[in-house]
């Protein structure tokens, strides 16, 4: 269940960057937030946050998108029309 993709693109300095936020359950029953990050294009970097409950991954998840949307961040459906071709 991916909940949020989210990109960065400012072509004046050369950014294309994007951000996923994933929640997932482990097999021991705790359930992991899921990170990935790079810049457009590329694989990029994974970061796995396992927590105990739902609830916990959900403010952690949360607090993770509210601190990417403060840094310039927005949801990959919502960029201005000329950034959608880089």
């Amino acid at each position: 269940m991916v909940l949020a993709h989210l990109h960065r693109i400012d072509p004046d300095a050369n950014m294309a960057r994007y951000y996923c936020v994933d929640i997932a359950p482990t097999l021991f029953g705790d359930v992991s937030v899921v990170r990935t990050w790079g810049r457009i294009g590329t694989q990029g970097r994974t970061s796995i946050e396992t927590l105990p409950t739902l609830e916990d991954a959900e403010n952690a998840a949360s607090r993770a998108l509210r601190q990417k949307m403060r840094r310039g961040y927005r949801p990959s459906g919502q960029l201005p029309q000329p950034y959608l071709a880089v």
